[in-house]
């Protein structure tokens, strides 16, 4: 890398196979390809037997992959992971009792502004952190219901564990879980709706979203009638009960097959290098390859200064030294900028700058679907392009 950095006109001689580093919608698995979907599905009804049954099978292989217990639902929603979780917001919190929502990054402060702004529940605690923390959430009543976001998809910055929700707590968990899932454990028995989207760690298409209720949820939404309007694509009720056909397929409104099939096929291909555990594996080595790198290079930190708390998907980082800190705050928002153009260019890499919120930094994806060499290969380029802005 050094030979790199010093010959401005010499650039890295290998590019990553695959240059798509976004971090949602995420690389596809390796092998990939459109004849991966099956396709008996498309052009049929969703209430088709065939149809619901793919549907099943979709909702069946995430429970089995994820090792969700089985006295808890799962059911595919509508509006990704935005939709799933609203729906249990609107549902499941009620202004009667406490509830805290904590965020440290741009999703959780949705979150929060929902709320405060649309819910208006009137026993509420924010807890809050700048981009790269997290706030002390032992500060949280254990009465309290409670939504938090397990990985900071914007930041970089996640829980390093649970230790903060007591076992049998009183209130009510809501984990946005859509850029941790599958790259990280659930502590299934401290969380009772979990909320993820396909597109995030399985690298499908976008626009469906999950949700993961405990008994303890369901018990909830059964006993508890909002004041509010609900939306139809939030009502999870039939009467008095859980319309338990969401969760066997009966989606809320329809849904696209094909993303069905995607998100089949994703599935399907973890299973087959291991499942999860696998899944974790690929996103550490990955994480482990950037993070080390980012430690070696006295121009880049980390946005998440506790180690235990850095993530293994989109690992964020920011530039620094005494010549990035001598340029304006404009200029200095231009260099990440200007080194993803130049890649993006010379179809090196795509998609990795930091989200359009979060100080000007780097974002590099390291889901399960993205493979080491190419996280190897595009790390020069990185380097390269750094220095050749700093000289330029």
């Amino acid at each position: 890398m050094t030979d790199y950095a010093r010959g401005l006109s010499h650039e890295p001689p290998l590019k990553p196979e695959r240059p798509q580093f976004s971090s949602g919608p995420t690389v596809k698995f390796p092998g990939w390809s459109l004849d991966k979907i099956k396709t008996a599905s498309l052009g049929r009804s969703h209430r088709s037997k065939l149809a619901k049954g793919r549907l099943k099978y979709a909702i069946d292989l995430t429970r089995e992959l994820l090792g969700v217990p089985d006295d808890y639902l799962v059911g595919i929603m509508p509006a990704s992971d935005t939709g799933a979780l609203e729906a249990a917001m609107w549902t499941m919190l009620d202004p009667a009792r406490p509830a805290t929502v904590a965020a440290w990054e741009s999703f959780g402060n949705v979150w929060i502004q929902d709320a405060v702004k649309q819910l208006k529940l009137p026993n509420l605690q924010t807890l809050s952190a700048d981009y790269g923390e997290i706030p002390d959430l032992s500060t949280i009543p254990q009465r309290n219901d409670v939504v938090f976001t397990w990985n900071g998809t914007t930041s970089g910055a996640m829980i390093p564990n649970t230790d903060w929700l007591e076992p049998g707590r009183e209130g009510i968990t809501i984990n946005d879980a859509t850029s941790a899932i599958f790259a990280m454990e659930m502590d299934w028995a401290k969380l009772d709706a979990t909320t993820f989207s396909w597109q995030k760690v399985m690298g499908s298409e976008a626009q469906h979203g999950m949700l993961i209720l405990s008994p303890k949820a369901v018990e909830r939404i059964e006993s508890y009638d909002p004041s509010w309007p609900l939306p139809k694509l939030f009502r999870m009720k039939k009467g008095d009960k859980i319309n338990t056909g969401i969760f066997e397929g009966a989606t809320i409104n329809t849904p696209s097959l094909l993303a069905t099939e995607d998100y089949i096929a994703a599935l399907e291909w973890a299973k087959s290098i291991g499942g999860r555990q696998a899944m974790f594996d690929r996103a550490n080595a990955n994480a482990n390859i950037v993070k080390d790198w980012i430690e070696a290079k006295p121009w880049l930190r980390n946005m998440v200064a506790d180690p235990a708390q850095r993530t293994n998907t989109g690992v964020c980082m920011m530039f620094q030294g005494d010549w990035y800190e001598s340029l304006s705050a404009e200029e200095q928002a231009d260099v990440p900028k200007k080194v993803v153009a130049m890649l993006e260019e010379r179809n090196v890499g795509y998609d990795f700058n930091g989200y359009r919120d979060a100080p000007p930094s780097l974002r590099i994806w390291c889901g399960g679907t993205v493979e080491q060499d190419d996280i190897q290969r595009l790390l020069p380029w990185i380097e390269w392009a750094y220095e050749t802005v700093k000289n330029g």
